[in-house]
């Protein structure tokens, strides 16, 4: 078994926001970030017919909307990989912030980055 990956309070947080706006919803993901100024955003899946968003892109988003200017840390919640795309728009902001992935049930398995 892998050695569980242990978080400290505030990425533990994000892992939680991801966690819950993913079960709210029952989208396939959920996730949230942290902002250099400690703020979170958290956000699910956008599937719709015009629009279609990753919960990492959505979360970004919600981010730079809100004046955002750099990611200290992100989480997604998943059952598959985290698609690319998402992981570019952490990058956008942030080039070295970790980006944890975690199981529904909130067991961090990868740490991106």
């Amino acid at each position: 078994m892998p050695e569980q990956i242990q978080l400290d309070d505030e990425d533990a947080k994000i892992v939680t926001l991801a966690r819950s706006s993913r079960a709210r919803t029952q989208a396939a993901e959920g996730a949230a970030v942290r902002d250099t100024d400690g703020r979170t955003y958290a956000a699910a899946t956008v599937s719709l017919p015009s629009l279609s968003l990753t919960a990492l892109q959505a979360a970004i988003a919600a981010a730079v909307s809100s004046g955002a200017e750099g990611i200290e840390a992100a989480a997604v919640v998943t059952d598959g990989d985290v698609d690319q795309t998402s992981v570019r728009a952490v990058r956008d902001l942030a080039e070295k912030a970790p980006i944890y992935v975690a199981d529904a049930r909130g067991t961090v398995t990868e740490v991106i980055g």
